[in-house]
């Protein structure tokens, strides 16, 4: 008897991949897995803990399978069972737990509830930490065109506001040549993009005792295929150290021209308080060097708005950061109080404060993000097509990693000339040449 998996996915990048080796794995293990909810006997939901927003949610979506779904099995996979397994017991208690260090076992975890051995202590197997290497597990992509590439678990950073770091655990860096191997193969399956990602990219074999992030994108770059690489989020502590092995990488054509550096405040005394491991002055350093070498380089950056203990003050530093750097892309979270973080000994900002804050920042990236496309407009370029949204539109990506949505017929996977005739404050729009 075949079994149906649907499987949600909450989160970043790195969690999309987790998904799709979960996907890989239950299908070589015999299991069919279906987009249809209603025809799986087992619903895993991929789980997430950066924002508590995305945890109320996912909260929500566990209590209303435990009343909707009373005869299916529930696995809660991912960050949440490792920090709040036993409250997630509470919601449903027939939903049973896959840690983000076990992925490789979840036909093992299915078999084990199905002979009815999965009391708490074997339950409590699958949530214990351990280095487990995702790289090379059989996977089903969501999209053939991009290799999503996790190349470490974990960081080296202590913030003082994440849980996620509770979940993942200290850094633990994959090895290189697999790394390289895993690549390679989805290249040769058909994939065009590359979007390497991690915690922290920056610290990539720093657990191993030194910095090699440059020699694994010099070694993926070499690679004698025709494809397009996108480095993703890196702590800036962690950049200086190779910054200029860093610039004089991006400068190979295959290279994605986007930064993503996630500051989280502009203001010195919030970084500390965070125990982020940089100042402002460096990140405006990263920036300005990255951009006197790649002038239209997009930038994306994170900011965290209400810290407990921030004042209007360390506010006005956010905004004037966001109107002197134009960040194309800006990820704004209000602040998230987690349980068993240093951040939640102390008092919360006013919500509407909160609120009226993160409206003003919104609202200046939108300006300042407007007028970074403008000198785009009228423009001819070159996109690579890497999704296809329906009714004849796709999106694509020019150099820089800007959306551009073109109208066209089987361009998908292609690369094609375009003039950008519209613009907006997260894509572009343009016509076919």
């Amino acid at each position: 008897m075949i079994n149906y998996v649907h499987i949600e996915t909450y989160g970043c990048s790195a969690n999309q991949n987790n998904s799709e080796i979960l996907a890989g794995i239950l299908k070589q293990a015999g299991y069919e897995i279906t987009n249809n909810e209603k025809i799986a006997e087992i619903i895993i939901l991929n789980t997430c803990v950066v924002k508590s927003k995305t945890e109320s949610k996912i909260k929500r979506r566990i209590q209303d399978l435990a009343r909707e779904s009373k005869r299916k099995l529930i696995i809660i996979a991912g960050c949440i069972p490792e920090t709040d397994a036993k409250e997630i017991k509470k919601l449903n208690e027939k939903a049973i737990f896959l840690g983000t260090h076990h992925f490789s076992e979840i036909p093992k975890l299915i078999r084990k509830h199905k002979e009815d051995k999965l009391d708490w202590s074997e339950q409590n197997k699958f949530l214990e930490y351990k280095t487990e290497e995702k790289i090379n597990l059989p996977k089903i992509s969501n999209n053939k065109l991009i290799s999503i590439t996790q190349i470490s678990e974990g960081c080296l950073g202590s913030c003082n506001f994440c849980k996620a770091r509770l979940a993942k655990g200290r850094l633990f860096s994959y090895d290189m040549d697999s790394i390289i191997k895993s690549i390679e193969n989805d290249l040769k399956s058909g994939a065009k993009e590359i979007w390497l990602t991690s915690q922290d990219n920056a610290n990539y074999n720093l657990d191993k005792g030194s910095q090699k992030l440059p020699e694994l994108l010099q070694k993926i770059l070499a690679l004698k295929h025709n494809f397009k690489l996108r480095l993703g989020m890196m702590d800036q502590n962690n950049v200086l150290p190779i910054l200029e092995e860093l610039i004089k990488v991006y400068r190979n054509p295959k290279m994605y021209k986007f930064l993503h550096i996630p500051i989280q405040s502009a203001s010195n005394k919030i970084l500390k308080e965070m125990n982020r491991l940089y100042t402002i002055e460096q990140v405006e350093e990263i920036i300005k060097q990255f951009r006197k070498e790649f002038p239209d380089i997009t930038i994306s950056t994170d900011i965290i708005v209400g810290y407990p203990t921030e004042t209007q003050e360390d506010h006005e530093k956010n905004l004037t950061f966001i109107k002197k750097y134009h960040p194309d892309v800006f990820n704004l979270s209000k602040m998230s109080i987690h349980r068993g973080t240093e951040a939640s000994k102390f008092k919360p900002i006013n919500p509407l404060i909160m609120s009226k804050r993160a409206s003003e920042l919104m609202e200046i990236h939108r300006q300042t993000a407007l007028e970074n496309k403008k000198k785009f407009l009228g423009k001819t370029i070159n996109v690579f097509v890497n999704k296809k949204l329906g009714n004849g539109l796709f999106e694509a990506r020019d150099k820089n990693y800007n959306i551009i949505l073109v109208v066209g017929d089987k361009i998908l996977g292609e690369n094609v000339e375009v003039r950008i005739k519209n613009i907006g404050v997260h894509h572009m729009l343009s016509e076919m040449i």
